[in-house]
């Protein structure tokens, strides 16, 4: 029997609806429904896969380390290793160029700089130094 549809009878067995299991758990009722019907392809990758049976089981009451190891045997499980050249090459391309992009933004910074002392020479100019003249 398969995997999921073992699970499914338990849950049944107990009279837990999977609704109850998918608000206790807080995994997606979409994910539960995959896991019950064995399409495991439509269960996110990796350890998120038997953390969604671990929450199941222990939801439920069931012996998680056992489900576990079954899971893993019983499951042809899709190869989930990345594959890292692929990864660097991705980002290679994805990544924004620092040199080119962020020299117009460094400018338009130093730009605003010099106006903000520009403004501030011009106000201590006219607002601060004919008061100071007056005290003397």
């Amino acid at each position: 029997m398969p995997f999921g549809r073992e699970l499914q009878l338990e849950r049944e067995q107990l009279g837990v609806p999977l609704e109850a299991v998918a608000d206790g758990t807080k995994v997606s009722l979409r994910f539960l429904k995959a896991l019950e019907a064995g399409d495991i392809a439509s269960l996110p990758g990796g350890v998120f896969q038997r953390g969604i049976v671990r929450n199941y089981c222990k939801f439920l009451g069931l012996n998680e380390q056992e489900w576990l190891t079954r899971f893993a045997t019983n499951q042809e499980i899709p190869n989930t290793e990345i594959d890292w050249t692929e990864f660097a090459e991705n980002v290679k391309r994805t990544r924004v160029r620092t040199n080119a992009s962020m020299r117009p933004r460094w400018w338009g910074v130093l730009l605003m700089l010099v106006v903000l002392v520009g403004l501030a020479f011009v106000a201590w100019h006219f607002v601060i130094g004919p008061k100071m003249k007056l005290h003397y």
